[in-house]
């Protein structure tokens, strides 16, 4: 596996397996602890831990107390240039090429360094992103797309959701600029997530580099001929087009990794020959049988059927000629029923990655259902909010099912849990922030945050009560000891933290950016006009509380205040659980990302991926 995905085993964690110690991929998730000077106790790293209690001696190793992490930099003065730039390429090394314990936990220690690498930085990514500016041409006067006869509207965008397009763009630029960086993020989150599953998708022969390469090449060069034929140039002006367009460039890892388990033979019997003392203590020994199903090993003795042994003979055995092979094709038979727990474990993975894929399509479609049918009045906008959060709920908790916490539960990854949470959460948390651009009075604001505080500071002390748990035990939908299931909590908690915060300060970057930079008119979602009036909503003819406009500035001070509020619910929430329960969101959350560093560049490149599909499914597409 090439340096920039690489992955320390870990040893085989059976008979040693306990629920506060979770699974990265088939191994352990404390791999190697030992090489930055850590000694791994698992009974430390891995439990309900609390603020006092549960970070151990373990957590202030890694955390800067005597791990001899910076000992390579004994010789670099900070008044060396040199140096310095050394020091900064080993940082970034450490933190998101080849993430290391140490590094991970002192970026995420703080909370101004855990806000600035979970939050700013993914934010910064996506904003800087929407704001390359685009080749602009002016719209022809005669309304004709090409010669095609037909104007923006028959082209199934109607307003006033996305906004008739104000220009036309370049096809190229977008393509091999805008669209290749959206690509790019999405292979390296679909890598990413397999390298956390320890699995190599792309072939060993060809190499990461030069099979990724060749996917994007295919995902950039496939829409040409698309939009060079004028009969079928009309579809790139969709943007559902694109977006399943990356939904199958980010299913040809899946597909090559499922051919390669395939051609190895990784879902039939053993993969790899026995040896001669190891085949004593198995049914190949006697029955000849050789350890792949193939047959292509050649038997190390001859076949010695057990029914064939005779005890009446005088001395040694004898074989009966007509059975030597007799049970070889019914045993063959058998183990080619067998799949191994391996292979089962990889299906049940792959369906996971696929939910979530296509969770942003669904997404899209549910963008353009929104859109298509605005102005909205207070009870229209809340319906649309919650029936999107059941939806992402019920997606988000089926893939959490899938990927499991325990061993022998599925997948039973908790880094892969940890980082399908994130997606789910900052899911349903962007296409939230993309309504506040439509949002017509405060109230509506008002009312829209005080059902989401609230549900988080009732719902989360309920939920990781013990007499919730128990309900969910008898019910059979969570089999977790109760530390482990408070664990699990936390991290929810956190995430949810997580999600509002880089959802929110990218929306508002992104509205900043959009509204006064050059690509207004090619985000006619964003670009406010000051007075811009409303058409009447139903019969009643304006929305709740009599507001008949939205701007630019109701939405940037509601959305900010609306932030801040977020913020304080969270920080009652966590105050709740700690005075309650002893459970120190925080700390947690800290101590999985301390001990598993690659949760850290996964999950920001998870975060940019997430927030390119809200920037995505708003801008217009017209091209010149």
């Amino acid at each position: 596996m090439p340096s920039f995905f690489a992955f320390q085993q870990g040893s085989d964690p059976r008979g040693a397996t306990t629920d506060s110690s979770p699974l990265l991929g088939r191994f352990r998730a404390v791999p190697n602890a030992q090489r930055f000077g850590v000694r791994t106790q698992r009974s430390v790293l891995f439990t309900n831990s609390t603020a006092g209690r549960g970070l151990g001696r373990a957590y202030g190793a890694i955390f800067g107390n005597g791990d001899g992490s910076d000992s390579e930099d004994g010789d670099l003065s900070d008044d060396d240039e040199e140096g310095i730039i050394r020091r900064w390429a080993r940082t970034s090394r450490d933190l998101w090429l080849e993430p290391k314990q140490p590094a991970v936990a002192r970026a995420v220690d703080k909370w101004w360094s855990r806000w600035a690498v979970l939050a700013a930085l993914p934010a910064a990514l996506a904003v800087t992103w929407c704001a390359l500016p685009f080749p602009q041409y002016d719209l022809p006067d005669d309304n004709d797309i090409d010669g095609l006869g037909f104007g923006s509207n028959e082209l199934g965008h109607k307003t006033p959701g996305h906004g008739e397009a104000r220009v036309e763009i370049n096809f190229w630029f977008f393509l091999f600029v805008y669209y290749g960086f959206y690509n790019i993020t999405a292979l390296m989150w679909v890598t990413k997530v397999f390298n956390i599953y320890s699995l190599n998708w792309w072939p060993q022969s060809l190499g990461f580099p030069f099979t990724v390469s060749v996917i994007a090449a295919i995902s950039i060069t496939a829409p040409i001929p698309v939009y060079c034929f004028p009969e079928s140039r009309w579809l790139t002006n969709h943007n559902t087009t694109w977006i399943c367009w990356t939904f199958f460039t980010m299913a040809m890892p899946l597909i090559i990794a499922f051919a390669i388990l395939l051609n190895h033979e990784r879902h039939l019997g053993l993969r790899q020959s026995l040896s001669e003392t190891q085949r004593i203590f198995t049914s190949s020994w006697w029955t000849g049988d050789t350890d792949t199903i193939s047959g292509r090993d050649r038997p190390r003795r001859p076949p010695i059927p057990q029914a064939a042994f005779d005890p009446d003979a005088p001395s040694g055995f004898s074989l009966a000629p007509d059975a030597t092979h007799r049970d070889r094709p019914r045993n063959l038979a058998m183990r080619k029923r067998w799949i191994p727990a391996s292979f089962v474990r990889f299906i049940w993975f792959c369906t996971a990655l696929f939910i979530a894929m296509m969770a942003y399509v669904l997404g899209e479609a549910y963008a353009e259902v929104y859109l298509r049918t605005l102005p909205h009045n207070t009870i229209h906008t809340i319906f649309y909010v919650y029936s999107w959060v059941v939806t992402v709920h019920l997606l988000d908790g089926l893939v959490g099912w899938i990927l499991g916490g325990n061993e022998g539960e599925r997948v039973g990854s908790y880094p892969l849990g940890w980082i399908f949470k994130l997606y789910f959460s900052l899911t349903y948390q962007t296409y939230v922030r993309a309504l506040y651009a439509r949002l017509r009075s405060p109230e509506q604001f008002i009312y829209l945050q005080i059902l989401s505080s609230s549900f988080l500071i009732i719902l989360a002390p309920l939920t990781i009560s013990k007499p919730f748990h128990y309900i969910l035990t008898v019910l059979s939908i969570n089999g977790q000891t109760l530390p482990a299931y408070r664990k699990f909590c936390a991290r929810n908690i956190f995430i949810r933290g997580i999600a509002e915060n880089v959802s929110m300060l990218t929306f508002l970057g992104s509205i900043l950016v959009l509204h006064y930079g050059s690509n207004k008119d090619v985000y006619p979602y964003f670009a406010f006009e000051q007075g811009e009036t409303t058409r009447p909503v139903g019969p009643v003819g304006s929305p709740m509380g009599g507001g008949d406009q939205y701007n630019f500035s109701l939405t940037l001070y509601a959305s900010t205040i609306t932030w801040a509020c977020e913020i304080t619910a969270g920080w009652i929430a966590r105050r709740i659980l700690w005075y309650g329960w002893k459970v120190d969101v925080t700390g947690e959350a800290k101590t999985d990302m301390g001990m598993l560093p690659e949760l850290l560049p996964t999950g920001v490149v998870v975060m940019v991926h997430v927030l390119q599909n809200m920037l995505f499914s708003i801008v217009r597409l017209r091209f010149h």
